[in-house]
């Protein structure tokens, strides 16, 4: 559509496309258990969401003191991506939003995600979006910087040969806001309900233009949208 206001459309992966967080923080939970560091599941959530762990290896340190090596980040990996596997679900709606957008931008759409590359094709593959995607998937652990710098964003934009100020980001925590907002982007908040880790306050005040809660409205907000640079 020539009268789209973006042109590309960048998601964020977990808690967008796949309802992945409560069970990644259910198996984080649990080895930091393990480690002596005892949380419930909505306080890993609190602390972590948004956030890649291999990041805050220096806090888990602090609060467990052991140390956190390649081996132990391996270890949580395949406890996690085990679970995802076996239980993941895709967000309501998200695989019809996708499939609308990537037609109506001509394919111009990509994941822009805080996790490592395996993770985020197994989510897509599970959520049966893998396709929409295919040689446009990011990840903060390939660019210098993770959310909530911009790096990733950036370089979705790029390599869609689009300046980041004329995308759409799709975000649920404040640490991804934090980033599509840096990267000069204009970011949607995705907040289907109060009680989760992202409320809608916290995600205006880091800059989000419109907070929705059904994915299945993105596509008529983002075409409605009059905001846009």
């Amino acid at each position: 559509m020539s009268d789209f206001p973006f042109h590309a459309v960048l998601f964020d992966c977990d808690g967008v496309l796949v309802d992945s967080e409560p069970i990644t923080n259910r198996i984080l939970t649990e080895m930091l258990g393990e480690l002596g560091w005892h949380l419930s599941i909505e306080e890993t959530m609190r602390i972590f969401v948004g956030k890649a762990v291999k990041d805050e290896a220096p806090l888990i340190e602090a609060r467990t003191g052991v140390a956190i090596t390649t081996d132990w980040l391996m270890q949580f990996r395949a406890r996690r991506n085990a679970a995802l596997d076996k239980e993941l679900i895709a967000i309501p709606g998200a695989a019809a939003t996708v499939r609308s957008l990537h037609a109506t931008l001509n394919g111009r759409i990509a994941v822009a995600s805080g996790a490592d590359r395996i993770k985020v094709e197994l989510q897509l593959k599970k959520a049966g979006i893998l396709d929409c995607f295919e040689g446009r998937i990011f990840s903060g652990h390939e660019t210098p910087r993770s959310k909530p710098f911009p790096d990733v964003y950036l370089a979705a934009a790029a390599a869609l040969g689009v300046d980041a100020a004329r995308c759409a980001i799709v975000e649920d925590t404040v640490t991804g806001a934090t980033a599509g907002v840096a990267a000069g982007a204009t970011v949607f908040g995705y907040c289907p309900n109060e009680f989760g880790h992202s409320s809608a306050a916290a995600l205006q005040a880091a800059g989000v233009v419109q907070v929705f809660r059904d994915m299945e409205d993105l596509p008529g907000l983002l075409a409605a949208w009059r905001g846009a640079a």
